[in-house]
């Protein structure tokens, strides 16, 4: 499956996490080092931080 949007968390080099949506699902990472929310997960991380409930550590 082809992802809906996809972006890295680091646009200035090519080491950095990568996001992926596909559909229901948003993936975090790259393959051995990958985490899978669902979409309802994500948009409560997306939630938190526009909140400021998440904060940067």
């Amino acid at each position: 499956m082809k992802p809906i949007q996809k972006l890295t968390l680091c646009p200035a080099c090519g080491a950095c996490p990568e996001i992926a949506i596909y559909g229901e699902e948003v993936h975090i990472g790259e393959e051995g080092n990958l985490v899978k929310l669902k979409k309802g997960e994500w948009n409560e991380l997306v939630k938190k931080i526009q909140s400021g409930e998440l904060k940067e550590v």
